[in-house]
């Protein structure tokens, strides 16, 4: 799948279908989500809803506006201190894995984290997980730390030893060096030329937004 096929746009209430669609089969097949149940529609319009008040959720959709990939970013930590810092979460449609569109919604994402002026993201990886791990390295990500916890999978009801990783982008990929306050508010947006795939565009307090 080619660049020219995806339309990368930020997230909306009435993709919760979708994207819960998408979701579904990593908690029920495995322990990589650490949660028991599959989230409905209306519970995945929540968690969109009150992610983009902050922080950047994405969609890709391909030529015939199928959604099949998204990411997106929230708190890393709940104290104050951590408010410039993220996790970062990405989930690919099962059927069109190693197709690039990983790689090109981190990249958007990253874009966007940047121009809003957050200064760190970590993502955790759940192993053996090869692809999530070339996909982060991929990106500039580093290997911080390792996490020994315990998972239960909601296929076998067993419990089992899981690997999780910590990331964290690094000089030059480091998302900001600023000490400046990051903007609190924003919204994106699209702009697209015709026959090319659609630039995000983030429009932050005190920020103009880019021209494409």
């Amino acid at each position: 799948m080619s660049d020219l096929q995806l339309r990368i746009r930020a997230a909306r209430e009435d993709d919760a279908a979708a994207v819960a669609a998408i979701y579904r089969p990593y908690v029920r097949d495995t322990a990589v989500s650490f949660e028991v149940e599959p989230p409905s529609p209306a519970v995945m319009a929540q968690r969109i809803q009150s992610t983009v008040e902050t922080h950047p959720w994405l969609i890709a959709e391909n030529g015939v506006r199928e959604i099949v990939g998204y990411v997106y970013a929230g708190k890393h930590r709940e104290r104050p201190a951590y408010r410039w810092s993220v996790d970062t979460t990405i989930y690919i449609d099962q059927t069109r894995r190693r197709a690039g569109i990983g790689s090109m919604l981190y990249d958007r994402l990253l874009r966007v984290l940047r121009r809003q002026g957050f200064r760190s993201a970590f993502a955790e990886i759940v192993l053996p997980n090869s692809g999530s791990v070339r996909l982060h390295e991929a990106m500039g990500l580093k290997r911080l730390a390792f996490i020994a916890m315990s998972a239960s999978s909601s296929v076998s009801g067993t419990t089992s030893a899981i690997g999780g990783w910590a990331w964290l982008p690094v000089s030059p990929q480091r998302l900001s060096r600023s000490h400046s306050r990051p903007s609190r508010r924003f919204r994106t947006s699209l702009r697209c030329r015709e026959g090319l795939s659609c630039l995000i565009v983030v429009s932050a307090e005190g920020l103009e937004p880019s021209t494409p």
